[in-house]
């Protein structure tokens, strides 16, 4: 199964919104702390609807807690930043990959890119920072589930 990780979010309505797709689409999702924000904050439970409670959400304490449980789970890491190595269009996903995103204001530290086994970036146009979070997120996992053949079906409801 496809994983969504969230780097140390900052905007409860982001993390809200990437939760909802994880459900909608069946991955899972690990939140990796500390958050900018109580996950119990109802802005953020707002935006995730009553999605939350049907997501498959795992909390991580820190960066080295979620380092040690995906070593020993046997993982990939999948860096989605705005200077990742290649298009994320021309990386091949494989199934049980964790693609994660960095926080809203700063990305992830020069220790998670260390950690990951690759990176990539969303083409887009050079006199333009970024594209939201969890829109960027929505695109990389949208990719991935095509090239492994993984959009839920109507059987699995």
């Amino acid at each position: 199964m496809l994983r969504l990780a969230l780097y140390q979010p900052d905007i409860p309505q982001n993390a809200g919104t990437m939760i909802r797709l994880a459900a909608c689409l069946g991955i899972a999702v690990d939140i990796v702390e500390p958050a900018a924000f109580d996950v119990s904050d109802r802005n953020f439970r707002r935006s995730g609807m009553d999605y939350i409670e049907r997501a498959a959400v795992t909390r991580h304490d820190s960066f080295r807690a979620f380092e040690d449980w995906r070593r020993q789970a046997g993982h990939r890491l999948v860096l989605a930043e705005t200077d990742g190595a290649c298009a994320h269009t021309d990386f091949a996903f494989r199934p049980g990959d964790i693609v994660m995103v960095g926080r809203e204001s700063a990305g992830v530290p020069p220790e998670v890119y260390a950690a990951a086994q690759a990176s990539v970036h969303i083409p887009m146009r050079r006199d333009l920072r970024s594209l939201n979070v969890a829109m960027a997120a929505a695109m990389v996992v949208g990719e991935a589930l095509r090239q492994l053949r993984a959009y839920p079906t109507p059987a699995d409801a």
